[in-house]
């Protein structure tokens, strides 16, 4: 689903226009992206929680020459489904279809 599809569903559902549907779905993104900069949690009850787990610097290798690297510490993103969203995907028909 993309973000546009987002934004029809929920004009769908509400009746607003499609620009601000489309404005209200960019609004809640950079909202959780500036959160999630500032180093704070985004916990959406019934849904999940949002948030930046450090990962260490380390050794590593080029996979093509072989060469020895050191691969720099880093902040990523990580998304911890809740128990209600985890229950329904569990809960689905299957897997879909990703070919």
């Amino acid at each position: 689903m993309t973000k546009l599809e987002v934004a029809t569903a929920l004009r769908e559902r509400t009746g607003i226009s499609q620009r601000q549907a489309i404005d209200a779905v960019e609004l809640f993104l950079d909202s959780v992206k500036d959160a999630l900069k500032q180093g704070e949690r985004v916990s959406l009850v019934g849904f999940g929680t949002f948030f930046i787990k450090s990962k260490n610097a380390r050794n590593g290798r080029n996979p093509r020459t072989g060469e020895k690297i050191k691969i720099p510490p880093k902040a990523i993103v990580v998304f911890k489904p809740g128990k209600e969203f985890r229950e329904q995907v569990n809960t689905s028909t299957g897997p879909a279809d990703n070919s």
